[in-house]
């Protein structure tokens, strides 16, 4: 006698917090959006900037430099491109339509600067890194960028990669950086840390907000319930498996 499947959930409790906290996040960030419309410059940004930089060893300076490399064009540019292009070919193919969604969150940086045109650091006791910037200080396009884009493809990585050991540990490096490049912008003098602070809520609730669709997408998809890991696991798990995302850098 055939039995038939039970229609799996298509929203499961995992799905739900990430859209709480895309939720919470975003409300966050505007709290800081109007606390920076009112107070262009205050002395807690100024404060945390100059103790941030008192360490000026260059080796420092040099890895802080490095951290934001990533973030500058052209491999602002090429490198997400790149990372589209190979996940497409190896799969999920979802995955590369969401990288596309992950790495537009920069026009969401770049209207919001034309809002609110906040000047960058200019104190004179604020040491300033040389760079290409032509545009205004809030938010950090560059923490936003590595919050979005380059967090999804660690989420990638971490339910995708066929070793699982080799997945976390591709998802762990990424975070790392992602968690450095905050006081990397505001190390170099390009941005205050309400700027960068603005960029982690916004950036996490536009991350936390595509991964809910992402899950909610992949179990309608699948036609299984939310798992915590899409892959297929080999029964020898070795550190040389295919990967099916390229280019995390």
């Amino acid at each position: 006698m055939a039995t038939t499947k039970a229609a799996p959930k298509a929203v499961g409790p995992g799905t739900i917090a990430f859209g709480l906290t895309a939720l919470v996040s975003l409300l966050g960030f505007l709290a800081i959006l109007l606390f920076v419309r009112s107070n262009p410059r205050s002395r807690g940004d100024v404060a945390a900037t100059l103790r941030i930089q008192r360490n000026s060893h260059p080796a420092l300076a040099r890895s802080m430099g490095w951290i934001s490399w990533f973030g500058f064009r052209p491999q602002s540019l090429w490198l997400p491109f790149t990372l589209v292009v190979a996940n497409w070919f190896r799969g999920p193919r979802l995955g590369s339509l969401f990288l596309v969604i992950a790495w537009a969150s920069s026009l969401l940086s770049f209207f919001t600067k034309l809002v609110v045109k906040r000047p960058r650091p200019d104190d004179p006791l604020i040491r300033v890194a040389d760079a290409n910037i032509r545009d205004t200080s809030f938010p950090s396009g560059h923490t936003l960028h590595y919050v979005t884009f380059w967090g999804f493809a660690a989420y990638l990585a971490a339910t995708n990669v066929r070793n699982r050991t080799l997945g976390r540990a591709i998802a762990a490096g990424i975070t790392a950086v992602i968690g450095l490049i905050g006081p990397s912008r505001i190390y170099l003098g390009h941005h205050w840390l309400t700027d960068v602070l603005a960029s982690y809520l916004l950036g996490l609730a536009y991350f936390s907000g595509m991964i809910a669709v992402y899950r909610w997408l992949r179990s309608l998809l699948d036609g299984e319930p939310e798992p915590e890991y899409y892959g297929e696991p080999p029964e020898q798990p070795s550190i040389l498996a295919p990967l099916p995302i390229l280019g995390e850098g």
